[in-house]
């Protein structure tokens, strides 16, 4: 009964949301898109293998009325009757297949769903001498159904909405059973001429909300996961939509602004390289990402203080120690001064937003960083022993695999715009400064990248992106824009598990 009431609501929410005007772009609707999202005719079919369930549900939920009639009939007077207590069971789908129609709909065809409609019969007829009887017995009803749902894409609230209301039952059996032998034979005959085309008509229109809502309610649901995927705390993308999503013969796309969303930071963006031209049609899912959605989350990150690294212990002696030589061993015992690493850290932070481009070799960071190394000695005040500031310039490829992200620096780039060594006031002593710089390149940037892969890929696994199975993920950037497409496997309980919470 608690599962009705929350489907009720539901319905109302949903009823609300309909009323809504549609949506409203610009003459060039491209210009201001951020993110976009293409799935192509495989990535459909297999999505499409997941539609079971969703018809079975449909069937099962369907709230169908109780159904009545009355007919005069020769000799027994009137002869009223009515189904209640109507429910489903034993329901199968032989087969189910998708269309995508160009600038239309997303056309499906469930062919052969047999179901079996449980309830009672009542009735009740009046003889010619005024003798009245009534009469109650259990019924079946064999049914054999094909359906055909056009789901149009439209724009509600400035996100996908579905309009799933085309929507076709074709009977192809539709046999009713009564209980037991005694009845006789004219009134499972009457009974059966009487009902079948009113349950046929309530069949169809109960069936069909029923798609209809769950269609609007999965892409609800599907807005809800993408939004909760590109937010973390308090940095999060708008996902609403840049224009009318498209259908195409080979694809569905949707367009989105991909702006950043940060407390009292405002974004905008007008000049966007996106045509749909950029995208194929190989793989079954592609995402492309303009290089101004990407420098804006590094912005939202730098104002939300999360460019800063710590680093103690053996990671500072894994960093200061990466080669065994003489001279290694003279400029660490200048700069920490016979200090222990366990009494010693270093603080690395970012004092400018780190700039972001994307270019065919990969994805250019450029960033103004600043080190700081502190000492503890035993009985003593803490000490800086030494303060840098240096632009930062690296190149780095990506890549997704075994369900891990994996960043891959490149060529980097360092210059010096501050400089400060107790061991070196005046700072013309160059062993320390060559040291530290290629101390930097060889091992802090990989350091600094290594604590970032496991951060991002535990982020992205913590929205749900290892239930699922990716196949051949490439991370692709471009001049302005990076590409990611892949193949993938849907996970069966995730689209299970969201039905049976809100059913």
């Amino acid at each position: 009964w608690a599962g009705r009431m929350r489907l009720g609501t539901f319905r109302i929410l949903l009823l609300l949301v309909q009323a809504s005007a549609a949506c409203e772009f610009g003459p060039f609707p491209y210009s201001v898109t951020g993110i976009v999202c293409r799935m192509t005719k495989p990535g459909a079919l297999l999505l499409n293998q997941e539609t079971a369930q969703i018809i079975q549900a449909a069937f099962r939920n369907a709230k169908f009325p109780n159904i009545t009639g009355e007919r005069s009939m020769r000799l027994l007077g009137k002869v009223a009757y009515g189904l209640t207590n109507i429910q489903v069971n034993d329901l199968s789908i032989e087969q189910s297949e998708v269309e995508l129609r160009e600038n239309d709909a997303i056309h499906i065809a469930i062919k052969n769903v047999t179901a079996l409609f449980k309830g009672t019969l009542t009735y009740g007829y009046a003889a010619a001498w005024f003798l009245q009887l009534f009469h109650s017995v259990d019924f079946e009803i064999e049914s054999s159904i094909d359906l055909q749902i056009n789901i149009k894409l439209m724009c509600q609230k400035d996100q996908v909405a579905t309009d799933a209301s085309d929507c076709y039952l074709t009977f192809h059996k539709l046999t009713l059973h009564l209980q037991g032998e005694k009845e006789p034979g004219w009134l499972k005959q009457l009974f059966t001429d009487f009902i079948s085309f009113t349950l046929k008509l309530v069949l169809k229109s109960e069936v069909c909300n029923e798609i209809n809502f769950l269609a609007r309610v999965l892409a609800n649901f599907v807005h809800d996961s993408a939004a909760n995927f590109v937010q973390d705390e308090d940095i999060r993308l708008d996902l609403s939509l840049a224009s009318v999503p498209l259908i195409k013969a080979n694809y569905l796309e949707s367009h989105h602004k991909g702006l950043v969303l940060y407390k009292n930071y405002s974004d905008v963006f007008s000049d966007s390289v996106f045509s749909p031209s950029l995208l194929t049609e190989s793989r079954m899912l592609y995402f492309w990402l303009s290089e101004h959605t990407l420098d804006s989350l590094a912005l939202a990150a730098f104002l939300d203080n999360r460019l800063v690294l710590t680093i103690r212990g053996e990671k500072l002696q894994a960093l200061f120690e990466m080669e065994d030589t003489e001279a290694q061993r003279k400029v660490v015992q200048m700069i920490f001064q016979g200090t222990s690493y366990n009494d010693s850290v270093v603080k690395v932070w970012s004092l400018a937003h780190p700039q972001i481009s994307l270019q065919p070799e990969g994805t250019v960071v450029k960033s103004l960083v600043a080190v700081e190394v502190s000492i503890f000695p035993p009985g003593e005040e803490s000490l800086m022993v030494l303060y840098m500031e240096e632009e930062i310039t690296v190149t780095i490829q990506a890549a997704y695999a075994e369900k891990k992200l994996i960043l891959h620096p490149l060529d980097s780039r360092i210059e010096f715009k501050v400089f400060k060594c107790t061991a070196d006031p005046s700072g013309n002593d160059p062993s320390i400064r060559n040291f530290l710089q290629t101390m930097i390149s060889v091992v802090g940037i990989p350091e600094v990248i290594s604590r970032i892969e496991p951060a991002l890929t535990s982020l992205m696994n913590s929205k749900g992106l290892n239930l699922f199975e990716i196949r051949n993920p490439e991370i692709i950037t471009r001049k302005g824009y990076i590409i990611v497409q892949l193949d993938f496997s849907f996970p069966d309980h995730l689209l299970l598990d969201f039905l049976e919470k809100i059913l």
